[in-house]
Order: structure tokens, then C-alpha cells, then sequence
């Protein structure tokens, strides 16, 4: 079964910068839209940021300005680059796809940590 593979996560200090990448283990047909969320201990799952057809894009208030959401449509990778973390930015980060007509697809996440 073809999962979404996460990667670039880490320590970082506040006020440093991580680049997320996700891309599919294997071929994923019919996705529209990429998204980043991210789960942090004790609390739900929430969405980052999103882009749809490529080119459309919404964030989560908090990171407004500091993180940007990209993809590579020819390869179903979707991109978060992250500036001026914060502590509050740690959590364990998940991209999905979702495809038109056949759900979504989740990857298994990678852990975000930012620390002095």
C-alpha cells in the first residue's frame, strides 16, 4: 500500500528554520491537494497549511508569515519551510494527500522540536 514518507524534521533552536519534504513511496493517482498538520502532546491533530491544485493555499493563523507551504505537482511532493520556530511549534508533523475519489492518504510523521 503507497504511504506518503515525511522527512527534514528535528531540533531546532527558537528563531531557526526547518524544510519538511513529503513524497509518496510509490505512485499516488488523482491527488488535488497536499497538506501539512501536526499532532503536539495531549492535543488533536491540527491542520498548518494546505495547497490545493497547486497553487492555492491556507495556514494556520499562528504560523502566517513565518511558515510557506510549496509542492512539486510532477512529483506529488509537497514542501513546508519553517522560520522563526517557536517552542510552541513542536509536535509531530503529517502531510496527506487527498486524491478525488479515493480518500485520503496519510504519512507517518516526523517529530519537530524546537529547544534552546
Amino acid at each position: 500500500q503507497v504511504s506518503l514518507v515525511e522527512s527534514g524534521g528535528g531540533l531546532a533552536q527558537p528563531g531557526g528554520s526547518l524544510r519538511l519534504s513529503c513524497a509518496p513511496s510509490g505512485s499516488l493517482f488523482g491527488i488535488y491537494a497536499m497538506g501539512w498538520y501536526r499532532q503536539a502532546p495531549g492535543k488533536q491533530r491540527e491542520l498548518v497549511a494546505r495547497i490545493s491544485h497547486g497553487t492555492y493555499t491556507n495556514y494556520k493563523e499562528s504560523v502566517k508569515g513565518r511558515f510557506t507551504i510549496s509542492s512539486d505537482n510532477a512529483k506529488n511532493t509537497v514542501y513546508l519551510q519553517m522560520n522563526s520556530l517557536k517552542p510552541e511549534d513542536t509536535a509531530v508533523y503529517y502531510c496527506n494527500a487527498e486524491r478525488a475519489g479515493l480518500g485520503v492518504v496519510w504519512g507517518q510523521g516526523t517529530q519537530v522540536t524546537v529547544s534552546s
